[in-house]
C-alpha cells in the first residue's frame, strides 16, 4: 500500500504518481486530503500537506479527484486524513461522497471509537470501512476494543512517532506484530519507516499489507514521477 497527499505536487502530477505505482503493482493506496495540523506526520509528508494546501486543494476538489480516480484504476482506495475534515464538511455528507466516488473506507488517525460514533456509524450504513490504528504502546485490552470497531484491516505503526523516521526491524517488532496478530483476525497493515525491500522482506509472514508513504514522496521530490514505478518495483 502507498501514501499521496492528494494535490501534491499537483493534482496532474498525482495522477501520473498513481498510474507509476499501479503499473508497478500497489494493490492499495491511502489517498490524503490535506489538512493544516498532520499530527501523526512527519516533516516530508507535512511539508506535503502545507504545499498542497497553499496551492490551492480543497475538500471538494479533493473528493471529485479521488472519484475519478477510483473509476479509472481498479485498485481500492481509502481516504486518509484528519477528523476536523469530514465533520467540518459534514459527516453524513462526507461519507456519502466516499461511497459515491468509489472510496472503500478510511483512516483517521486523531478519531477514537470512543469520540467517534457517528462518523463510524456513517461508514458502516453505507458499507465502508474505518481503519483503526494499532501502535506499540497499546495494551493488549486497548488492541482487543479497537479490534472491535475496525473493518477492512488494521494499521499497526511500526514504533512510536510521527511518519517518516527510520525504523529498526528487529524482534521487537516482531513481538509487537505477534500482539496485534493475537488480538484480531483482520490484515495487518505496516507502516512508518518502510523504505526499502529488506523492510517488506522483513515483514514477510508477520504482517499482509507494508505500507510505503514518506519515501514514496522523498524519491518523488528527488528524482520526479519517473522514479517512483522504479522504486516501487525495487520493493517487490
Amino acid at each position: 500500500m502507498t501514501h499521496i497527499v492528494l494535490g501534491y505536487p499537483s493534482f496532474a502530477e498525482c495522477r501520473d504518481v498513481i498510474a507509476s505505482m499501479v503499473d508497478a503493482g500497489v494493490e492499495l493506496m491511502e489517498l490524503q486530503i490535506p489538512f493544516s495540523e498532520p499530527m501523526a506526520d512527519g516533516p516530508v509528508i507535512l511539508r506535503a500537506n502545507q504545499e498542497a494546501l497553499a496551492r490551492g486543494a480543497r475538500v471538494g476538489a479533493c473528493l471529485d479527484f479521488a472519484a475519478r480516480i477510483a473509476s479509472e484504476f481498479e485498485i481500492p482506495f481509502l481516504f486518509m486524513t484528519y477528523y476536523n475534515v469530514p465533520l467540518q464538511h459534514g459527516i453524513e455528507r462526507f461519507a456519502d461522497r466516499m461511497r459515491a466516488g468509489g472510496i472503500v473506507g478510511s483512516i483517521v488517525p486523531d478519531l477514537p471509537p470512543e469520540e467517534g460514533r457517528a462518523y463510524f456509524d456513517a461508514l458502516a450504513e453505507r458499507g465502508l470501512a474505518p481503519i483503526l490504528i494499532f501502535s506499540p504502546n497499546t495494551p493488549d485490552a486497548r488492541l482487543r476494543y479497537l479490534a472491535d470497531h475496525a473493518r477492512g484491516f488494521v494499521y499497526c505503526v511500526a514504533r512510536k512517532g510521527v511518519t517518516g523516521a527510520r525504523t529498526e526491524f528487529t524482534e521487537s517488532l516482531e513481538r509487537y506484530l505477534g500482539r496485534c496478530r493475537a488480538a484480531t483476525s483482520l490484515p495487518l497493515a505496516v507502516g512508518f519507516g518502510v523504505r526499502e525491500k529488506s523492510d517488506v522482506d522483513f515483514l514477510r509472514g508477520k504482517a499482509d499489507i507494508a505500507v510505503v508513504g514518506s519515501e514514496t514522496l522523498r524519491v518523488l521530490d528527488e528524482q520526479g514521477v519517473g522514479a517512483v514505478g522504479r522504486f516501487i518495483r525495487s520493493l517487490r
